[in-house]
């Protein structure tokens, strides 16, 4: 899937697998809307809001209302690449919530998640 592709997703349509995947593991909706608020300061009418407008990638990030400053702090590898290594500063951000998803798919304890060390 190309870059562009992937910007011009809606949020709303990735959403869902998010969810699912951290139901799948036993976490919950609530903790993945945490992980997009603490990345992304998008609390829960901002959240809803992006899903019913079905905002594309791109603009779900460049609209974010507080982006973290310690998002820096996430390593690790996604689809093969190192985030801290991804060039593209949108594609960096969605690769930033895959890692934390799949941290909090993988069990890993929330405070750890949300690098409140």
């Amino acid at each position: 899937m190309s870059k562009h592709r992937i910007y011009t997703m809606s949020f709303a349509s990735v959403y869902p697998h998010y969810v699912a995947k951290a139901e799948k593991k036993g976490r919950s909706k609530a903790e993945v809307d945490q992980i997009i608020d603490w990345l992304t300061g998008y609390d829960e009418a901002g959240l809803a809001a992006v899903l019913e407008d079905k905002t594309d990638f791109e603009t779900f990030f460049v609209e974010a209302p507080a982006l973290n400053p310690q998002r820096r702090a996430i390593k690790g590898v996604v689809c093969g690449i190192r985030v801290e290594d991804i060039a593209e500063p949108t594609m960096q951000e969605i690769r930033y919530l895959d890692k934390l998803i799949d941290e909090l798919a993988r069990g890993k304890a929330m405070e750890k998640i949300l690098r409140q060390l």
